[in-house]
């Protein structure tokens, strides 16, 4: 049973909101395949954003809150992502592959005054689809009857974001910040199974109802040598306050189809409904850079995250305690040299590792990659008001082939528009 429920999300897909999404096997548990919450700005760079505050007006960085001192434009953000998953185990030696392409990013950031700057965002945070069909021939040893044994493994829906956040600049070296992070979604998972001889089928279904709100309070320290123009920074943010529960719905029932998926004589054998207040449980982030103003900046960060419980097919799951390691920059050649474009573009790189918080027969699910991206000005950009095309790539792995479970290596690619400008603004003369 282990080894067909392992086999059995090798292939995995998924429908967000009219888009396709590619999928972890891995998530058919807890609350799916969880997306990087950042913009291709901090993906680009290992997923860096507590000690970094960009050296130019026109980047909002919702990762910290506080991180948006520079920060003087009006941002609109556009963003897209395409995954590549490749899939792998050596149950059979199975392969599988999945490809697809989505809006994995919406947002608008602007100054209220020279000390307060706020943001709104909308981006899907995790997702879960799948339907698998498993079966298995069973001999009688004695009378020699051939009984066909069906699993079909289904899931489906999407949990997404909408985030609001507000900076506040206290004086030149320090600012905090805040966020409200909006979570709401329903996910739904189902197990049948049915012999060649059985005249029913046996479905255990999960539905899990998610409404949820939780901030995230950030502050940074930045320390610049004017006479150097190389600054120190240190970040830090927590997210907790969860004010609304997930509803979990269970149902162990018998039934039949008619006209392929109606279900038909349905007999309900169990029921349960709970409430669970810990699914996005506390978190906390830990940054330091260093750079030079307008020319390279390096960070280092470590995240951690508590472990969460979800019910899954009428009993409790637990995760474990997760930590991220990521480490990345930036590196701009010569932005006043206009007879060189390559002198104007910025480069991005970075890496991490997490240890992850899912542990199947005793292997933890870890994963880790490597990054790097560029941000291509406009013709018309300038210093201030950095405006340009984002491309971003991002390979990693995820999983281990030990114990018949999967591996997954992936390439994301990541484009996006940051259109940045003085607008919605009176123009003044004297």
């Amino acid at each position: 049973m282990k080894k067909i429920f392992v086999l059995s999300f090798i292939s995995v897909g998924y429908f967000l909101n009219a888009q396709n999404l590619s999928n972890s096997p891995y998530a058919t548990y807890g609350i799916g395949d969880v997306k990087y919450d950042n913009t291709i700005e901090n993906a680009s760079m290992g997923g860096i954003s507590t000690a970094y505050i960009s050296d130019f007006s026109s980047n909002f960085n919702f990762g910290n809150p506080a991180n948006n001192s520079n920060f003087d434009l009006t941002s609109i953000k556009l963003e897209a992502t395409n995954e590549n998953n490749y899939f792998k185990t050596d149950y059979n030696n199975t392969k599988s592959t999945k490809h697809s392409t989505y809006l994995s990013n919406i947002s608008l950031a602007f100054p209220i005054s020279s000390k307060i700057k706020m943001g709104l965002l909308y981006q899907p945070y995790s997702s879960k689809s799948y339907d698998i069909i498993n079966t298995e021939i069973i001999t009688d040893e004695i009378t020699g009857q051939q009984t066909i044994y069906g699993n079909r493994f289904r899931g489906s829906g999407t949990l997404n974001t909408a985030q609001a956040a507000l900076s506040y600049k206290i004086n030149s070296e320090l600012a905090v910040g805040v966020r409200a992070n909006l979570y709401f979604g329903n996910l739904y998972d189902t197990n049948e199974f049915t012999t060649s001889d059985a005249e029913l089928i046996n479905g255990y279904e999960t539905k899990n109802s998610i409404r949820n709100l939780n901030f995230t309070l950030g502050t940074s320290y930045q320390k610049l040598n004017t006479s150097t123009d190389r600054k120190f920074t240190v970040g830090a943010t927590a997210t907790f306050g969860n004010t609304s529960n997930m509803n979990t719905e269970y149902l162990n029932s018998t039934y039949y189809y008619t006209d392929g998926e109606v279900k038909a004589g349905e007999t309900i054998i169990d029921s349960k409904s709970t409430s669970s207040k810990n699914l996005l449980p506390l978190q906390a982030s830990l940054g330091v850079g260093y750079g030079s103003e307008n020319q390279w900046f390096l960070s280092a960060q470590l995240d951690y995250k508590k472990g969460e419980t979800i019910s899954y097919f009428g009993n409790t799951f637990a995760f474990n305690d997760s930590y991220r390691v990521s480490a990345g920059g930036w590196y701009l050649p010569n932005y006043n040299n206009f007879r060189s474009y390559f002198s104007r573009i910025v480069y991005r790189y970075g890496a991490f590792y997490e240890k992850g918080n899912l542990e199947i027969a005793g292997n933890n699910i870890n994963k880790f990659g490597v990054s790097a991206g560029v941000m291509l000005p406009f013709k018309t950009s300038s210093i201030t008001r950095m405006s340009g095309l984002e491309i971003g790539v991002e390979l990693g792995k995820r999983g281990t082939l030990k114990d018949n479970l999967i591996n997954q290596n992936f390439i994301n690619l990541r484009v996006g528009f940051n259109f940045a400008d003085k607008w919605f603004r009176k123009s003044l003369y004297n």
